[in-house]
């Protein structure tokens, strides 16, 4: 009898990223579990980004670029991989980051083994250059909504979904924190993100581009996501804030 092993689709954006997208890649494609789709979006590079992945993808027919002809931003990006995914999971993956050979294996299995929906995990730092700085940030056991509002733990390129529970979702129009914004959509319905505390992914300190790397500019989208999109009274997000800025510095402490 075959087995029916489910599909996970992995979610990238990519601009700019030559110098990066080629160990992004090979990161996924060291993974201990094969069963993987990998939709790269290219939004509109200008510089050998989309020979690289035109590459790739007549190499392995798991990986399946898409090309922007106008630079949308990394919401845009996404969704446009949303819409095309085939997977019963998703898993979001930056193009300067990686992971670690078996995040998809083991984050699999922690989820079919409890039927959790929405999970993430531990991950560490690495400079511009790919190098471990040996700096660590763990996963807490769960997080709901309010516990997402005070703390924005949860990073990107950890996080697997299965939408056959959440249903499908699209991410907000932002520049920025729109990761948050679709954090915050789905555990506001009840879901809770559960961690497990692996170091399964590598984050990439050096090279963000500005919007992601301006602590003030991401501050400053965090108040916007509890306002605008959440719509927060003040009072709460002002308490909601506090608690943001205190674990952010903690992070950023850690970081230095």
């Amino acid at each position: 009898m075959a087995v029916d092993y489910a599909l996970i689709s992995i979610i990238t954006p990519a601009y700019c990223s030559e110098k990066t997208i080629m160990d992004t890649i090979r990161s996924v494609r060291e993974q201990t579990y094969p069963h993987w789709e990998m939709i790269i979006v290219d939004d509109a590079s200008t510089d050998g980004t989309r020979s690289l992945l035109e590459k790739e993808s007549a190499r392995d027919s798991r990986i399946r670029p898409v090309f922007l002809e106008k630079n949308r931003g990394a919401a845009f990006a996404r969704n446009a991989a949303l819409e095309r995914a085939t997977g019963r999971y998703l898993a979001f993956l930056d193009s300067d980051d990686r992971w670690k050979p078996k995040k998809l294996e083991n984050q699999l299995r922690f989820m079919e083994m409890h039927h959790y929906a929405f999970t993430f995990t531990g991950y560490e730092l690495i400079d511009s250059e790919g190098n471990l700085l040996n700096k660590i940030i763990s996963a807490p056991a769960h997080v709901t909504y309010k516990g997402m509002l005070k703390n924005t733990i949860v990073g990107c390129l950890t996080v697997m979904i299965d939408r056959e529970q959440t249903g499908d979702f699209r991410m907000p129009d932002l520049r920025a924190r729109q990761d948050l914004a679709t954090w915050l959509s789905l555990l506001k319905k009840g879901t809770v993100a559960y961690g497990l505390d692996e170091t399964l992914a590598e984050y990439r300190i050096s090279g963000k581009e500005s919007v992601s790397g301006n602590k003030w500019k991401a501050a400053r989208k965090t108040w916007f996501v509890y306002r605008h999109i959440e719509h927060i009274p003040l009072i709460p997000s002002c308490w909601y804030f506090v608690n943001y800025a205190f674990h952010a510095l903690i992070k950023r402490l850690i970081s230095i």
